[in-house]
């Protein structure tokens, strides 16, 4: 080669390393200038130089100029073509070359692989063996271990296996390693272990690929004893030991792994600080965290994204919102990671309306949302029951194609069931096409939350037909339907299934499910004996359910006992003072009643007052008992004795009658029916007269006043029964007196778990007055979303 051509190739090398097509072109340029001829060298070169600088027309372009081609010009453009992912261009090529060797099937081979054609790769492996076994070679062999390895064919890589023995290339770590990857991943633990122990010099590769396999497949110990037998270890080996000892459930002892790594001094890199602020955020080990937040700021790694994804994430999980704040904001680029984390540890401490801005703000900065960011702004407006937002990113969902991915859907299934509307649930649960353990679970919440035991009990055995395996929430689900349903000795049956047959340790909730399902039956002696019985005390939600089961059945003794227990627990907590104040009341024991309202008010204890809360022009709008703080104070009480005027001008009847029971809430009152097979609750006219919240929403309507279809939602924190904040969603029509609105409740309401959190939907009835079937009556539980407001 002549000193020009090499001078020219040393640039050209330069253009490709730095990717700069510019100044290849212009180099290019010169050599057509000063070289009449170049040489055949030098136009490979700039042949590769396109190539890498994804310029495949100018490649070509120099290729067909060059007067002889030879077999490394053919095999740099057939490279070229394969790695772009043309392979139909790479095939014609490679057929047309004169000269073939081990190199042109290689490459025709890995452009299949990239593709992941398994079909095309091995029609091709096979073609090059009847061309000659002289082609194969360690990457060939390598190549077709790892499409093996990456679409699970077993079957594959142990024929590939047979060749690497029969060719000679067992000894070889270039082939050992794919091989052993593969094993490892298919769960064959021991036939990857007798590659490895088979290979005479193995190198760090090798040791890494086999911890990798051994951690994967539980193998704590052997893959510690085969790292301590390693001569050399690289930041790799301590990093593999770090996510390996996470992956398997050893937080803390992964942390202490990082501790002697930087003992070490081996350099520590973006991968290994992420798995370690996985760990602290597993662990909720905020000092350890900020220590290794400190050593990265330390080593400049904050600002690389992996690393500041990690750090708030660790911070969210730790309850510290503020400091991932901090960090986000500091972070110089973020990608959709970033985001989704902030996202993600916004909804996980109950801030779920930041979230939902998180992903506005995103949006705004160009970022596209993934399907997990999708999933989980979709569980956020779940948390909220705010329906018009989810509905919003369904349509998101399935114009984006994400509808398809199973974390979407499920959110959905969920996101519909907490929103009230079982029938859109299950619709959705319907149409997927492949569903998870997850999918069935939500489903399986959806109607234990709206009580419907026969169809919760149905699905979960569908579910159990179908071979997949429930979780704990499943089950929690399962026997809060039989709580809601009586079915008191299924619920034991469950219970114990849960614990023999699927091994699954029972929680708090369980442990509440099943005091529920005692109590609720009036068999308050059961739950007594099931508590003593307990490996830890109920907590707050047990004892409050067991104490409103005595009230409502009158047992003075053992409501006494859970009433002392839950005032232990939590001495602010107003319901345990009022429930056991019914309990005396009722048994006209007035000496102690007020004992106990002396008590609550020495303690300065009080019931959280009533209010309500509407979203008008993008603005919550809160009001409580005697609240004039509105600055539409005026407009509300004159729209007021409007439609009191109206009300009497009308005839309405506004007399409670006796067969009614009255939730004397600060702005109006719900009549509940005695008729508890129907369960209806008529919302008296007094509701709409004395309810500011209402007036405040029509007040600020411009004339003439009309709303469409849909109606007003307004939220109410009514307690219900056990203490749980009853939120309330009602319907106004224009042009109508709001009369005769029936609404069916599924419950009563005395008890709702809060892990069943938040709403349940009622079916509606306007009376023959509507021309049209209301779409705005449910009734909600949302007790984080009214602390929240």
């Amino acid at each position: 080669m002549s000193a020009s051509s090499n001078h020219y190739c040393s640039l050209l090398r330069l253009c490709f390393d730095t990717r700069n097509v510019k100044q290849a072109k212009k180099l290019h340029c010169l050599i057509i200038k000063s070289l009449t001829h170049p040489e055949t060298i030098l136009s490979n070169t700039l042949v590769d130089t396109y190539a890498k600088v994804g310029s495949l027309k100018h490649a070509r372009h120099v290729f067909d100029h060059i007067p002889q081609p030879n077999l490394f010009s053919w095999n740099t453009l057939l490279s070229a073509y394969a790695k772009s992912g043309d392979i139909a261009r790479a095939r014609e090529i490679f057929e047309s070359m004169p000269n073939r060797d081990g190199v042109s099937w290689n490459c025709l081979i890995s452009g299949y692989a990239k593709k992941g054609s398994v079909i095309e790769s091995v029609k091709a492996y096979n073609e090059m063996l009847r061309d000659g076994s002289a082609n194969l070679n360690r990457i060939t062999l390598s190549t077709m271990l790892i499409l093996s390895s990456s679409k699970n064919r077993v079957d594959l890589g142990r024929q590939i296996h047979c060749h690497v023995i029969k060719f000679g290339f067992w000894a070889y770590v270039f082939v050992g390693s794919p091989l052993v990857d593969m094993y490892s991943k298919a769960g064959l633990i021991r036939d990857a272990k007798m590659v490895f122990d088979g290979i005479p010099e193995k190198n760090v590769v090798m040791y890494n690929t086999v911890m990798t396999g051994l951690l994967r497949c539980g193998m704590v110990e052997e893959s510690k004893r085969i790292f301590c037998g390693m001569k050399e270890r690289d930041s790799i080996s301590w990093t593999t030991m770090i996510t390996g000892y996470i992956q398997n459930g050893l937080e803390r002892e992964a942390i202490d792994w990082f501790r002697k790594m930087s003992f070490e001094g081996l350099a520590i890199d973006q991968f290994t600080f992420g798995s370690v602020l996985t760990a602290c955020g597993s662990l909720v080990a905020l000092e350890e965290g900020r220590q290794v937040h400190a050593y990265a700021i330390r080593t400049d790694h904050t600002d690389i994204v992996f690393v500041g994804s990690a750090l708030v994430d660790m911070y969210c999980k730790c309850k510290r919102i503020t400091y991932a704040e901090k960090v986000f904001r500091k972070m110089t680029i973020k990608n959709v990671i970033s985001w989704t984390a902030m996202l993600v540890g916004y909804g996980q401490n109950g801030l779920s309306e930041d979230a939902v801005k998180v992903f506005c703000d995103m949006r705004k900065n160009g970022i596209e949302p993934d399907e997990f960011t999708l999933g989980s702004v979709i569980s956020s407006c779940a948390n909220l029951a705010s329906i018009e937002e989810g509905a919003q990113f369904h349509c998101r969902a399935l114009v984006s194609g994400f509808i398809s991915f199973l974390t979407v859907s499920n959110a959905l299934i969920t996101l519909y069931g907490k929103c009230g509307s079982v029938e859109d649930s299950n619709r959705l649960f319907n149409e997927m096409s492949v569903r998870d353990e997850v999918s069935w679970t939500a489903l399986v919440s959806c109607y234990a939350q709206f009580g419907k035991a026969k169809e919760t009990i149905d699905l979960f055995e569908k579910m159990l037909a179908q071979g997949l395996k429930p979780d704990a929430v499943t089950f929690i689900g399962v026997l809060s339907a039989c709580s809601r349903a009586g079915l008191v000795e299924k619920g034991q049956v469950y219970f114990e299934s849960m614990v023999k047959d699927y091994r699954i340790s029972p929680i708090a909730d369980h442990y509440t499910c099943m005091i529920d399902l005692f109590s609720r039956s009036g068999r308050l002696e059961e739950a007594k004996n099931f508590i003593h019985n307990m490996p830890f005390p109920p907590d707050a939600i047990g004892w409050a359910q067991l104490l409103s089961s005595c009230r409502l059945h009158g047992n003075m003794e053992i409501g006494k006992w859970a009433a002392d227990s839950l005032i232990e627990l939590e001495p602010q907590n107003p319901a345990s003072y009022v429930l056991l104040t019914n309990i005396y009341a009722a048994r006209g024991k007035w000496d102690f009643v007020a004992q106990l309202r002396r008590g609550m008010k020495e303690r300065s204890i009080k019931k959280e007052p009533g209010c309500s809360w509407i979203k008008y022009k993008n603005r919550v709008h809160i009001f409580s008992a005697d609240d004039q703080s509105s600055p539409h104070s005026e407009l509300i009480t004159a729209e007021l004795d409007k439609l009191t005027a109206r009300i009497i001008e009308e005839g309405m009847c506004t007399e409670k009658e006796d067969r009614e029971i009255s939730f004397n809430h600060s702005f109006g009152y719900f009549l509940l029916s005695q008729d508890m097979e129907t369960k209806h609750v008529k919302v008296a006219p007094e509701f709409f007269t004395d309810n500011p919240c209402v007036m405040q929403h029509l007040a600020s309507l411009e004339p003439p006043r009309t709303l469409g279809p849909t109606g007003i939602e307004v939220n109410f924190n009514i307690r219900a029964g056990n203490m749980k904040i009853l939120q309330t969603h009602f319907l106004y029509l224009p042009g109508h007196i709001y009369k005769d609105v029936i609404m069916y409740i599924l419950h009563e309401a005395t008890f709702w778990p809060p892990f069943l959190s938040t709403s349940i939907m009622c079916k509606e009835i306007a009376s023959q007055a509507f021309n049209q079937k209301p779409s705005c009556c449910r009734l909600c539980l949302n007790d984080t979303a009214a602390k929240n407001k």
